[in-house]
């Protein structure tokens, strides 16, 4: 690891206390050297008496320098020499070196006393050389002192004097014993990368008898740890991010292996993580795809796009999504309909890096596409990435196991732990589905452990992402019903936005709206939660509501279910009024849901007020809701439309300026707008200025069918 690196993560860890001489000040002789007496005190009260893991060797000679030091300080501050007028220039100048030195002396044993043991071993060189670099350090600060210009007794002189002999031309010190360890570890992530899981004896003797790990919660910490690594260091960091993955993988694997599910660890989850645990729930939702900037997201699959590339018609998808398309004999774009004009896929490599920043920012994984000319360290990598997953898919067994057989407080744990496990990798959604995970976390739904349901919910919303595990939900008998239950009376807030999101997911396969709508009570859960949720809870029932009014069954069923009423409110909330929009435009395409929202006394006014000061896509959606309610509500609606104030200057102003759909819709308004401008309807004289050529330009436009963006 770069010596900045592992400073930075040494700082992150730093006591209150370092805080006090992070770089040196201002002081005078005096209180410099009161204060270097102070820290190297310190230091020496702090840690002489630490017991250190691993650089136990390394940690106690620096330790034996700085009380050589302490013993010099303490004379200095002492005796008359300490004063302003008889402290020489170069002792201070030496003195004001030795006030950082001490510095990282502090945080790199603080380090070595507080890191993961698993963390220490792997760094083992790296710390190593940092030590070597201090010894150096202090070596040089020894040889230039200015010893025979102080008044120094015989005793402190001579300890001194000895010091300086020591410390001249220090080595490198690595353990061996440490390093065969390291060894050791890195031979399980072998065994694992190659599809052999390590011997039961052999994983005990290593992490409980060598590196004294000896219960559950010490090895989740030493989990927690490894994890908090890989997002802190941004990707600047030895091992690779991908082999760290392995490693806590196989970490793991041997906490489940060797100790089970043990209650003590129910009893954690329950108390000493809960309130935590509410932000890392809706943490892990963020990491998979709910509030992943939309235009990060494939059209196709709703996830995180890892290779986005441009079709003909200039929309963006991810390649394997747009690929697999086109495979299977489609000829149009998906967003668009409209047809290709040829296949060829051109990257969008500013999109990527916009992609690659936000998850960089954000702390969420990001797998780049494969290369067909791999380099050396794309197979290198090759090995940690398979250890990971062969180490996963032992953990999954285990972890099913005691969701089918286990106790409560084991099927808890084992819930929890598949759903970090589902968090990221479509790998890991795909093993665990296959091995029979749903059922037992549809039992687990009806739960009345407040944190097995959510993490069984939570669960299942992971898995849902990965394509083929819908159907699996679907077809379970009795699922989806319990998914519904737990949006209607879930026990925690977490629970039941969650829920919603997992109908959102689902929803997604045309095949499978009318099948959530027709559970009861679904939508009638969903638009309450559009009212009453937080934020993220109304962002996925819009989302939800939306996908299930692009089935035209469902119709009567939103209009029954005051749905129709929700979105129309939404339409106030900027967080999720692009979406109230785009169901609203899809549900009055029918005469019943044109007469539904006409009923509404804010609709119209909130779709107006929507063009006029929403977001592009807000008033793209606005304008279609408004010309679908013209088309299919009856003379009525389109009187209450066309007399609205102001409509005529902003269809003129979306028709220079808006999006090319918003453009293509205005037109098609305009254009119901234009009949009717010799009529009593029309009082704001849209036929003035240039409306005729306005609506000629993009009279190409209005033929074409409308297709929501929103989709």
């Amino acid at each position: 690891m770069a010596t900045a690196a592992i400073f930075s993560s040494m700082r992150r860890r730093r006591s209150p206390s370092v805080e006090a001489f992070l770089a040196p000040v201002d002081l005078s002789e005096v209180a410099l050297v009161q204060t270097l007496v102070a820290i190297s005190s310190e230091l020496v009260s702090c840690f002489s008496d630490k017991v250190f893991f691993f650089q136990r060797r390394n940690s106690r000679c620096l330790i034996r320098k700085i009380e050589v030091l302490v013993v010099l300080l303490e004379y200095v501050k002492d005796s008359e020499s300490g004063s302003m007028s008889k402290l020489p220039s170069t002792a201070i100048l030496c003195f004001k070196e030795l006030y950082l030195l001490l510095y990282r002396s502090k945080i790199l044993l603080d380090y070595c006393a507080q890191s993961s043991k698993l963390w220490l071993l792997l760094q083992n060189p790296s710390i190593s050389s940092h030590f070597h670099d201090l010894n150096q350090e202090i070596s040089t600060l020894l040889d230039v002192f200015p010893l025979n210009d102080l008044e120094l007794s015989d005793d402190v002189r001579e300890q001194v004097e000895l010091l300086q002999k020591q410390a001249r031309n220090p080595k490198l010190y690595v353990d061996e014993s440490d390093e065969g360890l390291r060894v050791k570890l890195f031979s399980f992530l072998d065994d694992f990368g190659n599809g052999r899981i390590p011997n039961h004896g052999d994983l005990r003797l290593f992490f409980v008898e060598r590196l004294w790990i000896r219960d559950s919660i010490s090895f989740r910490r030493e989990i927690e740890f490894l994890e908090e690594q890989i997002v802190n260091h941004e990707g600047d960091i030895e091992p690779t991010a991908c082999v760290l993955n392995g490693f806590v993988a196989i970490v793991r694997y041997c906490r489940f292996l060797l100790f089970g599910f043990e209650e003590d660890e129910v009893l954690f989850l329950s108390r000493g993580q809960k309130k935590p645990r509410k932000g890392l729930i809706a943490r892990e939702i963020a990491d998979t795809f709910l509030t992943v900037p939309k235009d990060f997201c494939c059209p196709i699959s709703l996830e995180l796009m890892r290779d986005p590339v441009i079709v003909s018609t200039g929309q963006t998808y991810d390649r394997s999504s747009i690929t697999r398309w086109i495979e299977e004999g489609h000829c149009t774009c998906p967003k668009t309909g409209q047809m290709l004009d040829h296949t060829r896929l051109v990257p969008n490599r500013a999109l990527r890096n916009l992609i690659v920043q936000w998850c960089t920012a954000h702390g969420v994984p990001y797998d780049p596409p494969e290369t067909r000319d791999a380099s050396a360290e794309s197979f290198a990598a090759a090995c940690p990435i398979k250890a990971a997953v062969e180490a996963n898919r032992a953990t999954a067994t285990l972890l099913i196991k005691q969701l089918a057989d286990g106790s409560q407080g084991a099927q808890t744990i084992a819930s929890r732990e598949i759903r970090l496990l589902t968090k990221t990798g479509k790998e890991n959604r795909a093993f665990i589905a296959g091995a029979g995970a749903i059922p037992h976390l549809r039992k687990l739904l009806s739960s009345s452990s407040p944190i097995a349901q959510e993490n069984s919910v939570t669960a299942m919303l992971n898995l849902s992402i990965h394509d083929k595990n819908k159907r699996l939900i679907i077809d379970e008998d009795g699922c989806l019903t319990s998914i519904v239950e737990v949006l209607k009376l879930g026990l925690t807030t977490e629970a039941r936005e969650n829920a919603a999101a997992t109908l959102f997911s689902l929803s997604a396969v045309h095949d499978f709206k009318k099948r959530i709508a027709d559970q009861e009570g679904a939508i009638e859960a969903l638009a309450g939660l559009l009212r009453v949720g937080t934020s993220r809870g109304k962002k996925d029932a819009v989302m939800a509501l939306f996908n299930l009014s692009t089935h035209t069954d469902n119709c009567a069923r939103m209009i029954k279910a005051r749905a129709v009423a929700e979105l129309v409110g939404a339409l106030q909330n900027e967080g999720v009024a692009e979406e109230a929009a785009g169901a609203l435009a899809l549900i009055v395409r029918q005469p019943i849901g044109a007469e539904a929202v006409g009923k509404e006394e804010m609709a119209v006014s909130r779709l107006i007020t929507m063009m006029r000061c929403g977001t592009p896509r807000g008033k793209e959606n606005a304008v279609a809701a408004l010309l679908e309610l013209c088309r299919s509500g009856g003379a009525a609606a389109t009187e209450r439309v066309l007399k609205t104030p102001a409509l005529g200057g902003l269809l003129q102003t979306l028709l220079f300026t808006g999006t090319k759909r918003a453009r293509r819709k205005a037109a098609s308004l305009a254009r119901v707008f234009h009949r009717c401008e010799n009529t009593s309807l029309h009082p704001s004289g849209f036929r003035n200025g240039n409306s005729t050529t306005n609506i000629s330009t993009f009279g190409g436009d209005v033929s074409v069918p409308m297709s929501l963006s929103v989709l």
